[in-house]
């Protein structure tokens, strides 16, 4: 009777611990971990300006995790954390008619990022590694590593960077990256 017991009791656990492997290896349960907020802006923007969302998305998360109303110590604002300089430069570049007080507001924020993304992708010659880069240390500073062969913009020698936060954004976004590219395959 006590091996019937401890077999069914084996049973159970057994049963238990493999529903709970087969629920870690479901993208449902993936979706409860990694949520996206403001999907349709992500969907909307990446489309209108020719840029990958799910870059958009990871840039979101490792920037503020989508926190909205994050401000950094530098003063970058908002979900994409845009610097307002930069916000300038964008609107004036882009023709865009938003007002510099409205940067923090999450369809604004993702709009000027998203078209500043783009921008970046493309004057890096479609290189994600190098626009991630560009991204965080700034367009002219990635150009001066080119041109100074630095760094060569892959990520088999981002080591050769010289800011360390620089060679950490590009590890992370490009983590969260092939994440959301797995999770959310079908969204997009």
């Amino acid at each position: 009777m006590l091996s019937v017991f401890i077999s069914k009791k084996n049973l159970i656990i057994y049963t238990l611990l493999f529903l709970v492997f087969l629920s870690i290896n479901t993208k449902w349960l993936w979706e409860l971990i990694y949520p996206i907020k403001y999907e349709h802006e992500i969907e909307e923007y990446s489309r209108r300006f020719d840029v990958d969302p799910f870059l958009i998305l990871s840039i979101i998360q490792v920037e503020t995790s989508f926190e909205e109303d994050r401000t950094s110590k530098k003063g970058a604002v908002g979900p994409m954390q845009i610097m307002p300089d930069t916000a300038i430069w964008i609107i004036d570049q882009a023709g865009f008619s938003y007002k510099l007080e409205d940067l923090a507001k999450p369809k604004v924020n993702i709009a000027l990022g998203s078209w500043y993304v783009s921008n970046i992708f493309h004057q890096f010659d479609r290189n994600i590694v190098a626009t991630i880069a560009a991204y965080n240390a700034g367009p002219n500073k990635v150009s001066k590593w080119f041109k100074e062969g630095i760094w060569d913009g892959t990520l088999e020698k981002v080591n050769r960077i010289p800011y360390g936060e620089t060679r950490h954004y590009i590890q992370r976004v490009l983590f969260f990256y092939e994440r959301y590219k797995w999770i959310y395959e079908y969204r997009f």
